[in-house]
C-alpha cells in the first residue's frame, strides 16, 4: 500500500491530522492499534478548554485560543459530512475556587498572562453572587469563579467516532489492530506492522501517544512523554443542574454528571481507585451539594500524555526529514487546530502555524 501520509496512531490527534490533510486532497493511511492499547480517546473529560493553558508559554495560550476559536465550524462541518452530532456547547466555562487567597493567586497569574499577549486575554471574575445568578444550584463552599468566554465541551466518544467515519468517507484509510514494529526510508518510508502488512508513505506523522515513546527514537525523536492517571465518574442522568462545565464536573448532553479528574503519577497504572474516586465526590459535593443524592452508574480510569513541560511537542525528525513527531494531552481542545491548521504545518506552506516554541529542542 502507498500512501501520501502514514499516521501511526489513531485517536483523535491522529484521526484530526488525517481528516485534515485528506480535505486538502492527499492520501493518507492511519495505523492503530489494538483495543487492549491505551487510550485517552476513549476515557477522557470533553472539555474544549482555554483557561490555565500558556501561563508559562503564551505561544500555547495562542494555540489553544485559535483552536477553541475554529471548534464551532470544525464541529459543523464533521457533523454536516458524518450526521453525528458532537454535542458541542460552548459558551463558556469556569475555573471554581473554595479559597479567595487561591483565586487572587489565579487572577495575578491571569493578568500576567494578558500583559505577556498585550492585553488579548479575556476573562470573568465572578463574586457569589454573581456565580449564584448564573448557576443556582451552586453550593456556599465555592468562594467564587473565573469564566472564560471561549471555553466549552463536547462528546468526546462522539468525536472519535465522527473523524473516523470522515476519514474513511473521504478517502483514507485505517488499519485498525495493528502495531508498526519497524521503519526504513529510502524515497519513501516504508513501514512494517506485526501482521507483516507494509506500507509505503511519502512523509510519516507519529502520533500515538503513550505509544510513542517506543518507535519516537527509532526515528529520532526524543519523545519524553510519560503517562498520567485520571480517574473519571458519571452519574444518572439528572434534570439540568449545571450550566456551563468545570473541570470539577460538567453536565453531559445525554443528563449524566461527569465528575473528574485525579492527577496521579502511577506509571502505567489505568485503574480506578476507592481513595481517588471519594475526594472526587467530596469536591463536587462541595461545589453543586445536589449531587449528593444522585446515582453513581460509571467510573473509570484513563491516562494523560504529558511532556515534562505539559506543552504539546511538534517537530520533524532531525534523522528522517519527513517524519513527524505530534503529542499533547489536550487532544480534544487542540483537535480543530490539529485538522484545520496543522496540515499547511506539515506541508510546509506559506503562513504555515508557527510551531518553533513546541519542538523537542526545548528539552535538550
Amino acid at each position: 500500500m502507498e500512501t501520501d501520509y502514514a499516521i501511526i496512531g489513531g485517536g483523535v490527534v491522529g484521526l484530526s491530522i488525517a481528516w485534515g490533510l485528506l480535505r486538502r486532497g492527499l492520501s493518507v493511511t492511519v495505523i492503530d492499534g489494538g483495543d487492549g492499547d491505551f487510550r485517552a480517546s476513549r476515557g477522557n473529560f470533553g472539555l474544549v478548554w482555554v483557561q490555565g493553558k500558556g501561563l508559562n508559554e503564551p505561544r500555547y495560550a495562542e494555540w489553544t485560543r485559535a483552536s477553541a476559536a475554529a471548534w464551532a465550524g470544525f464541529a459543523e462541518e464533521l457533523t454536516g459530512l458524518t450526521a453525528t452530532d458532537l454535542g458541542l456547547r460552548q459558551d463558556g466555562g469556569y475555573e471554581l475556587f473554595f479559597s479567595e487567597d487561591d483565586m487572587a493567586a489565579m487572577i495575578a497569574e491571569y493578568e500576567g498572562l494578558r500583559k505577556k499577549l498585550g492585553g488579548d486575554y479575556p476573562f470573568e471574575v465572578l463574586d457569589p453572587a454573581t456565580l449564584q445568578k448564573e448557576e443556582p444550584a451552586i453550593g456556599p463552599k465555592v468562594v467564587g469563579a473565573i469564566l472564560h468566554r471561549e471555553d466549552g465541551h463536547a462528546n468526546p466518544l462522539r468525536l472519535l467516532r465522527a473523524l473516523a467515519d470522515a476519514t474513511r468517507r473521504t478517502g483514507g484509510h485505517i488499519l485498525t489492530g495493528r502495531r508498526v514494529t519497524a521503519v526504513d526510508k529510502a524515497n519513501l518510508f516504508c513501514l512494517t506492522c506485526d501482521d507483516g502488512t507494509e506500507i509505503r508513505s511519502a512523509r510519516l506523522v507519529l502520533a500515538a501517544g503513550l505509544g510513542a515513546a517506543d518507535l519516537g527514537p527509532k526515528l529520532g525523536f526524543r519523545t519524553k512523554v510519560r503517562p498520567q492517571r485520571g480517574q473519571v465518574m458519571i452519574t444518572e442522568k439528572l434534570p439540568k443542574l449545571i450550566n456551563r462545565p468545570s473541570p470539577i464536573a460538567r453536565q453531559v448532553d445525554e443528563g449524566g454528571i461527569q465528575i473528574g479528574a485525579t492527577n496521579e503519577e502511577v506509571g502505567f497504572d489505568d485503574g480506578i481507585t476507592r481513595p481517588g474516586l471519594a475526594r472526587l465526590a467530596r469536591e463536587a459535593v462541595d461545589a453543586w451539594p445536589d449531587l449528593a443524592r444522585a446515582q453513581l452508574v460509571r467510573s473509570w480510569g484513563a491516562l494523560r500524555i504529558l511532556t515534562p513541560d505539559g506543552l504539546p511537542v511538534y517537530q520533524q525528525s532531525p534523522d528522517l526529514p519527513g517524519a513527524f513527531l505530534v503529542t499533547c494531552h489536550s487532544g480534544i481542545t487542540l483537535a480543530a487546530a490539529h485538522a484545520l491548521m496543522l496540515p499547511d504545518w506539515l506541508e510546509g506552506q506559506p503562513g504555515a502555524p508557527d510551531l518553533k516554541v513546541f519542538s523537542e529542542d526545548r528539552f535538550s
